[in-house]
């Protein structure tokens, strides 16, 4: 099927929030493999293997399967969730109207929209140090406001750009960009490789399996799980008829491959280097382990890998930001979200003495509630086969998903109760002695092993599961299957999706 006109590369696209019509749809799988595959090159994704042997004790072939497991798993998981975007044309938080109710769903809106901002802050003001340390070593141009300020604004003016575009263009850029800020990577590891003792990596004892199997969630919960809600806003385009199976083995392998190799690469580096785990600017640590001359392609890998990582997330935050209810062109939403960032980079390296701690900490208690609605959401994908693209966009008491008062009311139910139950087993501190938030069951085994976020998605899911159920044998409205669409949105007979 041939592209709309706005909908191609270099073109600025202007569809917001409204579905897809199958007449429109294009594309494969494998632009999928490459969305995910750019958001996941960056050099940042270290520390995350020296997690794997500095905190939790594994040895290198234990933190290989570890890396395995928990990348290709959670963005398994993101591709899952991608199915919905191939059957209802629109963004996941749109989809998730006919989830929660028109009404019940500003809350997952919301909090997902809080969180890609923060992330997208702690992107901006770190690709900012990279551009610092980048002119201070290519040029030895010193740090003040006024050059801060500058390399804040070229890096958003390079996320404003590329997301400003919109889908085509992005899905263009995360391919050929690969390739080349793949490259620098590859030469970057190759150096750093070079530094890893081996006599030490090779003498490790091998940690419990109980390591091993939180190992699994820490990885899992630090890449795809954070993605999951946004899988859908890039496959809308996809044509219906593609196999559902095939877009999440393009999102588990485009993901897996390069979280692989750069986990099991700071797990090597961690027998020698055991402060990379816990460095507050991992930029800076890594590069301190090069040589003075590897510093110049180094950082501009690690900048261009945080801009791969950033579009992605700034194009997701506009759509979210249209779901919200705010009504502004898509590529308004964008720009209001990059000043956003701009402000909050400016505070972090400007102002801010030690705020990266508490905003990161900020940040991970928001995680809770988005793990919540990833449970829900998945329930209700496997049991709907299609969406109503006209009542996704009628927020009145008119639409069809307006169930009870606007909410569907045993979705927000299931979400809210593993909300809670959630934060009874969190921890949220920037250190031992800075502790922000601790629930009364942090200290159990679940809790001090960081794994609060499984309890939160299997329960999300199990109650929203029994709550359906419950609903369908009552007949209550608000609870039962949904009834069969009306004709204006079932898929058109040339574009019918696989079983």
């Amino acid at each position: 099927m041939a592209a709309s006109q706005d909908d191609r590369v270099g073109a600025v696209e202007t569809r917001g929030i409204e579905p897809v019509p199958d007449s429109e749809r294009h594309g494969h799988p494998g632009q999928m493999f490459w969305t995910w595959f750019a958001a996941n090159i960056s050099i940042l994704g270290l520390p995350l293997g020296a997690a794997l042997v500095s905190f939790r004790g594994l040895n290198i072939w234990q933190a290989v399967i570890v890396a395995v497991i928990g990348s290709f798993g959670s963005f398994a998981l993101v591709g899952a969730l991608s199915i919905a975007g191939k059957r209802g044309g629109a963004p996941a938080l749109t989809l998730s109207r006919a989830v929660f109710g028109v009404r019940g769903n500003a809350g997952p809106t919301l909090i997902t929209w809080l969180s890609r901002l923060g992330w997208e802050t702690i992107n901006t003001t770190t690709a900012a140090f990279a551009l610092l340390a980048l002119l201070n070593a290519a040029f030895g141009v010193h740090q003040n406001a006024v050059l801060t300020v500058v390399c804040l604004l070229v890096f958003i003016g390079c996320t404003l750009l590329i997301s400003g575009l919109g889908h085509a263009t992005i899905m263009w850029i995360n391919k050929w960009a690969t390739y080349a800020f793949g490259v620098l990577n590859l030469v970057v590891i190759a150096f750093l490789a070079a530094t890893v003792a081996w006599d030490k990596v090779f003498q490790a004892p091998a940690g419990p399996v109980s390591a091993m199997v939180v190992g699994t969630g820490m990885i899992a919960a630090g890449t795809g799980i954070g993605w999951a809600n946004a899988g859908a806003d890039y496959a809308r385009y996809l044509p219906r008829q593609i196999p559902g199976r095939r877009l999440v083995a393009a999102s588990a392998f485009g993901a897996g491959i390069p979280l692989v190799v750069l986990i099991s690469l700071g797990s090597l580096l961690a027998a020698g280097q055991p402060g990379l785990a816990s460095a507050a600017d991992p930029v800076s640590a890594i590069n301190a382990m090069l040589p003075s001359w590897m510093s110049i392609p180094y950082l501009i890998a690690a900048f261009g890998g945080l801009l791969l990582s950033n579009h992605l997330s700034v194009y997701s935050a506009g759509l979210t930001m249209i779901t919200l209810g705010i009504r502004v062109r898509r590529t308004v939403a964008v720009g209001l979200d990059v000043v956003v960032t701009f402000v909050g980079g400016i505070y972090f390296i400007l102002i801010a003495k030690d705020f990266y701690g508490p905003f990161i900490t900020f940040l991970t208690l928001l995680a809770v509630p988005i793990t919540a609605w990833v449970g829900v959401f998945a329930v209700d994908l496997m049991l709907r086969r299609s969406y109503d693209r006209v009542a996704l966009m009628d927020v009145s008491r008119t639409s069809r998903y307006w169930f009870r008062g606007g909410v569907r009311w045993s979705a927000l139910t299931a979400w809210v109760v593993a909300i809670v139950v959630g934060l009874l087993f969190t921890e949220a501190a920037t250190s031992s002695t800075d502790v922000w938030f601790a629930g009364p069951l942090s200290d159990t085994w679940i809790g001090t092993k960081g794994l609060g976020w499984v309890v939160t998605l299997a329960l999300a899911a199990g109650v929203y599961a029994l709550l359906r159920r419950l609903g369908g044998a009552t007949g209550r409205a608000d609870e039962a299957a949904e009834p069969p669409l009306p004709p204006h949105t079932l898929p058109e007979p040339t574009a019918q999706e696989p079983a």
